[in-house]
């Protein structure tokens, strides 16, 4: 059986891969037991082993040679908050942080908007990164949401596990890249509130065998 901590590795490498990091930036995280394994803070992703990922308990109890990641409040709080999250990914890429530099929330410009549970996606108010008070924004933002983001900052995507966590942090990046890339050619045309309804019901079985 892989042990969880190499799983979390090794999707905090497919992060960067993915060209959502860079260098040291950003965190990932993921539910085991009573808490949770979350990335070290300050330390390059290539070169991790399974001893520096610490846990951390809900009750506050720390266990591992490393510091956790300095965010790992809006870990612990999805997660307490939301019994659906199994992972939480947090990134600084490049499209997501050019619109929360903007403080800007995505419209309903394409019907994918939907698969993050509504008809937007938020972006949270600003707050100095890893206090109570951006775990606070992060959370209302994420209100019925797998995904938003955070001002000034970057993005945050939760899914069930590691794998939906990183798909649902490609598609965040590439409905940024495409809601800006419209932007530059005018006024983007938005789906009305009937038409994201109707995307939203088709959302709630979408992907689903039988």
């Amino acid at each position: 059986m892989t042990d969880p901590r190499q799983t979390l590795i090794d999707t905090a490498r497919a992060m960067q891969a993915a060209q959502l990091n860079r260098g040291t930036a950003g965190n990932l995280s993921q539910r085991e037991g009573d808490g949770f394994y979350i990335t070290p803070t300050g330390m390059a992703y290539a070169g991790l082993t399974v001893d520096d990922i610490p846990w951390l308990g809900f009750d506050g109890a720390v266990t591992g040679r490393r510091q956790p990641s300095s965010e790992w409040r809006f870990h612990r709080d999805l997660y307490l908050a939301r019994a659906d999250i199994g992972a939480v990914l947090h990134a600084h890429s490049p499209f997501a942080v050019s619109l929360a530099c903007l403080c800007r929330e995505i419209p309903p410009f394409h019907y994918m908007i939907a698969r993050f549970g509504g008809d937007s996606i938020r972006c949270a108010d600003y707050a100095l990164f890893g206090t109570a008070e951006l775990s606070t924004a992060a959370l209302a933002a994420m209100q019925g949401r797998k995904g938003c983001l955070l001002a000034n900052h970057g993005l945050l995507a939760a899914g069930r596990d590691l794998t939906e966590a990183l798909a649902l942090a490609v598609e965040l990046e590439e409905l940024c890249e495409q809601y800006w890339r419209a932007c530059q050619l005018g006024e983007p045309i938005l789906l009305d509130a009937a038409e994201m309804a109707a995307v939203l019901e088709k959302f709630a079985s979408y992907g689903q065998q039988t």
